[in-house]
């Protein structure tokens, strides 16, 4: 199949149709990874975007059973490769990436040049796009402007109770990566699992913390979502904030947050914590960033990208709310950060 990815600026970048025969738009986005493919096309946060890699060769080692997707299925507009294997080799694949996105009725464009297509959208900034395989007209689509959190947000609460001693720590649900929460799952407390409109302050249960997740969109939508933080803000609830999650926090703060230019996804970028001077090698998946100027007093940078110097983490000055911008369970990419869940529990133990 011949197919064209269109820019917004006009430009068309001509290359090979696979996965699905569909016209579809979004955000053009993408990520340098150079694996972990099947966690990053599951993963809620892309929702809305058509996905650019950097990698060469996509596809090479299949696509594994379900337990290592990030959600139940692709969230990804689109996919944009150099090149896809038809034949990949590894003992955990089941299937093709054609055959993946084709399932799923997602449409991928082989045989461009993405490495210059990354240089132009770091030079542009990030851009609109669609991709044409069929004569069906269709207008470009940008996510910003909508809400997507009921797209990806679970429809009903669910409570994982492992021991009635164990404090119980409420997970709101913006599109939560599986990763998550099964590192919530693993610590000992009872996990309370609930939609992105979802006021668990109106409920009789117990909240002993409060942790909010990833997701996708512009984090100015999600404004049911920043009044509940609010709530927890003022009742003084143990909160942390993963990506979407750590710019809500900063809305309910009263903070500002602002678009990257292009953004940060990719298994390395570093970052440094800014109270002990450590560096740590994380995975990243955000076009939004939070403005440290606009960061009301008794809260702090956490943490900055040595990249770019942005703000990749804030903390209350008390330590009672936190978050980051980056992902520390990984998945794709470096678990470094991964005690970032433990020390927010060991937090509700009085231990830090």
């Amino acid at each position: 199949m011949k197919a064209k990815l269109i820019l917004e600026d006009g430009s068309v970048w001509e290359g090979e149709g696979f996965g699905s025969p569909t016209n579809r738009a979004g955000e053009v986005v993408f990520s340098t990874a150079m694996t972990g493919y099947p966690e990053s096309l599951t993963d809620p946060s892309y929702k809305g975007q058509i996905l650019v890699f950097t990698y060469p060769l996509v596809g090479n080692y299949g696509v594994p059973e379900k337990c290592f997707f990030q959600s139940e299925s692709i969230q990804v507009s689109g996919v944009i490769v150099t090149h896809h294997c038809l034949s990949p080799h590894h003992y955990q694949s089941k299937k093709t990436l054609h055959f993946w996105l084709k399932e799923n009725q997602v449409p991928g464009i082989a045989g461009i040049d993405t490495r210059a297509l990354t240089q132009k959208i770091r030079r542009r900034g990030t851009m609109l796009g669609k991709i044409v395989i069929t004569p069906q007209p269709i207008s470009f689509y940008n996510p910003d402007k909508d809400n997507l959190l009921p797209q990806v947000s679970p429809p009903q609460e669910k409570f994982f109770l492992k021991n009635k001693s164990y404090p119980t720590v409420c997970l709101i649900d913006c599109g939560c990566k599986r990763a998550i929460k099964e590192m919530l799952l693993a610590e000992k407390i009872n996990l309370w699992q609930v939609p992105w409109d979802f006021n668990p302050f109106k409920k009789k249960r117990k909240i002993d913390a409060l942790v909010v997740s990833n997701g996708p969109g512009n984090p100015i939508q999600a404004q049911k979502t920043i009044q509940t933080v609010k709530i927890a803000l003022k009742k003084r609830i143990p909160f942390l904030g993963i990506c979407l999650g750590n710019q809500i926090l900063a809305l309910a703060a009263g903070a500002k947050t602002y678009k990257l230019k292009f953004g940060h996804r990719s298994v390395n970028q570093p970052v440094q914590d800014l109270r002990t001077g450590r560096c740590y090698i994380t995975s990243q998946n955000h076009g939004f960033a939070v403005d440290p100027a606009s960061l009301p007093p008794r809260w702090k940078v956490w943490f900055v990208n040595l990249n770019d110097k942005t703000v990749e983490g804030i903390i209350s000055s008390n330590g009672l709310f936190r978050g980051v911008q980056f992902h520390p369970e990984g998945h794709p990419g470096p678990q470094d950060t991964a005690s970032v869940f433990k020390d927010f529990i060991n937090q509700l133990y009085g231990k830090s």
